[in-house]
């Protein structure tokens, strides 16, 4: 619920907290922001605009392949890291798990469960993302904003910020973080979707994909472990239209030749899922 997380949220206009009058927030700089019908607030800054978010269709795939437990396993190792985050952190680590590029709160919802009473922020810049995150859990609140701006979150206010292939501010994600705080990213290797990739001409994983995100974090946050989780799917051609249609290879496939192409695989197809689990430290 956004009662939950507004004493973290902050105006992205002015940067005051927001205080939640009925279905509006409001900052003392005057701004206010209504609360949508189907459960999220917009806090984008007025020249912002929502046109690199995940469609309707792309969010619709999504919550079907989540939801038939495919990626299943790297939920419960994100849950995992979690609680060992937690358990590490400083006590006055606390406060918000903030989730940014949380998609339809999928895996925010999981790491909730693992973690009683603590409030969550999904943060995303798809609106048809948050109209099921405002959904996914009694403790989240959902929020429309832009990864590359200034995040609508006071300063310190996150104890845990989750980053599941999704965009990465490595300043914004410091500021927001509690000393102490953690971030646990999610990111591919070289080594996921890789029965899928030449064939149906997804787009690739590089190599060095972990060593330019660490370079690109390591002046703002200190690594703190990592493992990888791999495992193999056994995935139906709808399955595979599914996994295509959710993510970026959805903007540069075309829907007629994907289908030709999932015509030459074996139904079932045995695919690998391989991530990273990585955490930084404040």
């Amino acid at each position: 619920m956004l009662q939950d997380i507004e004493p973290y949220l902050a105006c992205p206009h002015c940067a005051r907290p927001l205080t939640l009058d009925g279905r509006t927030l409001r900052c003392a700089g005057g701004h206010s922001h209504d609360l949508a019908k189907q459960g999220y607030v917009s806090l984008l800054a007025g020249d912002a605009h929502t046109g690199t978010g995940d469609t309707a269709d792309m969010v619709a795939a999504r919550g079907d392949f989540l939801a038939a437990g495919h990626y299943r396993p790297i939920a419960d190792a994100l849950a995992e890291a979690a609680v060992a985050a937690v358990a590490d952190a400083d006590a006055a680590a606390g406060g918000l798990v903030a989730d940014l590029g949380a998609g339809t709160g999928h895996y925010l919802a999981h790491v909730l469960d693992a973690l009683p009473g603590r409030p969550g922020a999904a943060l995303d810049i798809s609106k048809y993302a948050l109209r099921r995150a405002a959904r996914a859990h009694p403790r989240i609140g959902a929020v429309v904003c832009d990864a590359w701006r200034p995040l609508p979150l006071l300063d310190a206010s996150a104890g845990l910020v989750l980053n599941v292939f999704a965009p990465r501010n490595g300043p914004e994600i410091r500021r927001v973080l509690r000393p102490g705080g953690t971030l646990l990213l999610v990111s591919p290797t070289a080594r996921h979707l890789r029965e899928l990739v030449a064939t149906l001409g997804l787009l690739s994983v590089d190599e060095e994909k972990q060593r330019r995100i660490d370079e690109k974090l390591g002046p703002y946050l200190a690594p703190a472990g990592r493992r990888e989780v791999e495992f193999t799917m056994r995935l139906s051609a709808e399955d595979v239209r599914t996994v295509v249609g959710m993510g970026p290879s959805a903007w540069h496939t075309d829907p007629a030749r994907l289908g030709e192409r999932l015509a030459a695989l074996p139904d079932p197809v045995e695919v690998t899922a391989s991530v990273t689990v990585a955490a930084y430290r404040r």
